[in-house]
């Protein structure tokens, strides 16, 4: 963030141009298609550049925008083929955009991600299949595949995404990237496009644990406290054992394992959190797009389609269920807080998939992971996990504050 800032104070004009030197020389064609919803031009863009008030803590650094938010002038598209015919195009800017233009930062386009945010793998078939910047052949992860692909690939030092179900955390992991995940109903995500509103966040992707402190105090504010934090480790889900053994090793430089007593608390309460999270979150989905979900069904690919049609069709004491596993989870995370100041649960239980392996067992194994923290609305900060191989998973921090001092501990630590 430094850097840039620099070159836009020096030269705004320079710092547009290296904007798009970067998105020619860091993404293939094929890539930018399948990553950028748009680029703003070079002119206006130095504009910005220009207009940033460098007193401001973040004055000329360039992010991008994951193309749920409204930005002036631009289609929102959601990764669909048709919201933009159906939906005006914007003529004022999401609340996150101001409140990034607000400390100083400079939006230089959208991101495409998974059709209307409804999937983990970053898999798009009306613009193309994001991939990971270091390893072609293997997924980003989703929903915010763009937004993960244009900071892993170096492009910018960060990027807004959104996180329902995992979407910020599992391209974190895939990408070796730290993220934070919001709550739901905050004023940043109120008006973006919607998946399922009672999880929905705001978030945000970025290279460094540096670069993610700095956006973080820029935007919250970072808690403090006077005593070390107090956590515990939770290995759930069925983990890939080079993940497995990375994220204790990982893990331990924050906490211990969870004890006999907490460990069995919570995952009597986690157990069965992604068949609440489906039913939950499918049949919001349906809500937000009867309008289009019959009429449209051609434009929509069938996979997308049918997880959302299938929130029209639960019974109501199946609804009622998943309701009531989402109060019981909420209710046993409050009393864990009550003791503790965050819970670290592994971020995906793999390292970023191939095509092939982009099925439906390997989403239920993600959402195992993700959906306590989605159910139960608390803020997240991903941490990548380095792997043997090269590839990367995660952690996530579960907090039960945006401003929770655990954050700044924790990314200090790494």
């Amino acid at each position: 963030m430094a850097d840039w800032r620099a070159i836009a104070q020096r030269d705004p004009v320079a710092a547009a141009r290296e904007v798009h030197r970067r998105v020619a020389a860091l993404l293939p064609p094929a890539q930018q298609r399948a990553c950028l919803a748009a680029v703003v031009d070079e002119a206006p863009l130095a504009a910005a550049f220009a207009a940033a008030r460098t007193t401001e803590p973040l004055a000329g650094v360039p992010y991008f925008l994951k193309d749920l938010f409204d930005l002036a002038g631009y289609p929102t598209r959601a990764g669909s083929s048709f919201l933009a015919d159906v939906r005006p195009v914007p003529t004022g800017d999401a609340a996150l955009v101001q409140a990034l233009r607000a400390v100083g930062a400079v939006c230089a386009g959208k991101t495409h991600l998974h059709e209307f945010a409804y999937g983990v793998t970053g898999e798009n078939p009306h613009y193309g299949n994001c991939e990971h910047p270091h390893f072609p052949g293997r997924t980003t992860g989703g929903s915010s595949s763009g937004s993960a692909a244009v900071v892993a690939a170096g492009i910018v030092p960060f990027a807004i995404g959104t996180d329902t179900g995992g979407s910020v955390r599992t391209p974190a992991a895939f990408c070796g990237l730290y993220g934070f995940r919001m709550t739901p109903g905050h004023a940043w995500i109120a008006d973006a496009f919607p998946l399922a509103p009672s999880c929905d966040t705001a978030g945000w992707l970025t290279r460094t644990p540096a670069d993610l402190l700095e956006l973080n105090g820029a935007l919250l504010g970072l808690g403090t406290s006077r005593r070390e934090p107090r956590g515990c480790y939770l290995e759930i889900g069925e983990l890939d054992s080079d993940v497995a053994a990375a994220c204790r090793q990982a893990a331990a430089r924050l906490c211990a394992p969870a004890d006999h007593a907490t460990h069995g608390q919570l995952t009597d309460a986690f157990e069965g959190a992604a068949l609440a999270y489906l039913v939950l979150t499918s049949a919001e989905a349906a809500r937000a797009h009867a309008g289009w979900l019959d009429t449209h069904r051609a434009q929509y690919s069938p996979t997308v389609w049918e997880r959302i049609d299938r929130g029209r069709h639960w019974s109501e004491s199946e609804s009622v269920a998943a309701e009531v596993h989402r109060r019981f989870i909420r209710h046993t995370l409050t009393s864990y807080f009550l003791t503790f100041d965050f819970l670290v649960l592994p971020s995906t239980p793999c390292a970023a998939l191939t095509p092939a392996e982009c099925d439906q067992s390997h989403r239920e194994r993600v959402l195992t992971l993700s959906a306590p923290a989605s159910l139960a609305g608390l803020p997240v900060l991903s941490v990548p996990v380095p792997l043997p191989s090269g590839l990367t998973a995660g952690l996530q921090v579960i907090v039960n504050s945006a401003q929770s001092p655990v954050i700044p501990w924790a990314l200090q630590r790494r």
